[in-house]
């Protein structure tokens, strides 16, 4: 726990941290390993992949039935628990109403229930301490936005079936803090511009996507949503290893990403040796070489 992970980092035969978790204890992490301890004969470096608060744009002009099913399984597939989650859903007005109603309908069909289970879509939560830092967010987001959503969730075990939050402002606690749980903030945009400005409003920058058939607006997309990965028409989750490779920029991580070519090359020290051969003559053989 905290004890044993504060020893390893400011140990001094420590030369590099990898973590991944929250954005609160990679910054602890990091302020630990920047000071020396005695003994110590490096610098540390610090890898850290830390949280998200990403989100989907959904265009005026997006397939619905695409749109609906890729927010569906970014936000409440293993309930929320993925760095990569979508947990806001940025929909412009013009198709803001039916979205929602769609989303609604999409989501209450989700089967709650144990891990093992072939059919569960939302699992529990890991542990009581989660399950009602949750809580927490979905009463804060009773007072934020309109609750359009709450699954009722088993009395027994550390469920919380998903929530979605309609209506919500982008300065919201629920639309900028990560929350790990099935709970979906989602925003109305007047227009493209709009939407772009309101996914850029967090300090966090992992995941993030659109669905739309405008190619100048993808590209727009491309080139505006300074996120560590950006997927187009296609849920925000499950990054392949070799593929894809994962990592965040802003405060969702420092280092290069886990899963590509740059990744375990963060684990060695590069050493340069130069040697002069023009030799003038030859040292007689030493014993012991």
């Amino acid at each position: 726990g905290e004890e044993v992970g504060e020893y390893l980092v400011t140990h001094p035969r420590v030369n590099l941290i990898a973590f991944t978790g929250s954005l609160t204890v990679g910054l602890r992490i990091n302020a630990l390993a920047a000071q020396t301890t005695e003994g110590q004969r490096s610098i540390k470096k610090v890898i850290a992949e830390l949280g998200g608060k990403n989100a989907l744009i959904v265009d005026d002009d997006a397939d619905l039935d695409e749109a609906v099913q890729g927010t569906v399984a970014s936000a409440f597939g293993y309930a929320g628990q993925k760095c990569s989650a979508c947990s806001r859903v940025i929909v412009l007005e013009q198709v803001y109403d039916l979205f929602l109603k769609r989303l609604v309908e999409a989501t209450r069909s989700l089967h709650l229930g144990p891990a093992e289970e072939p059919g569960t879509f939302v699992p529990p939560l890991i542990d009581d301490e989660a399950r009602q830092k949750v809580q927490r967010y979905i009463d804060i987001g009773k007072r934020e936005g309109r609750v359009v959503l709450e699954t009722e969730a088993p009395a027994e075990g550390y469920f919380v079936g998903p929530v979605i939050v309609a209506d919500v402002s982008p300065q919201a606690t629920v639309a900028q803090e990560e929350i790990f749980g099935p709970v979906l903030a989602v925003l109305k945009a007047r227009d493209f511009d709009e939407a772009l400005e309101m996914a850029l409003s967090t300090p966090y920058a992992l995941t993030g996507g659109l669905y739309s058939r405008s190619p100048a607006r993808i590209e727009r997309a491309r080139q505006a949503l300074r996120v560590g990965n950006l997927y187009i028409n296609r849920k925000i989750t499950g990054a392949l290893v070799g593929r894809q490779p994962f990592g965040g920029l802003g405060l969702s991580g420092i280092g290069s990403k886990a899963g590509g070519p740059d990744y375990l090359v963060q684990f060695m020290e590069p050493r340069v040796i130069t040697e002069n051969t023009l030799r003038r003559g030859f040292a007689p053989k030493r014993n012991g070489g």
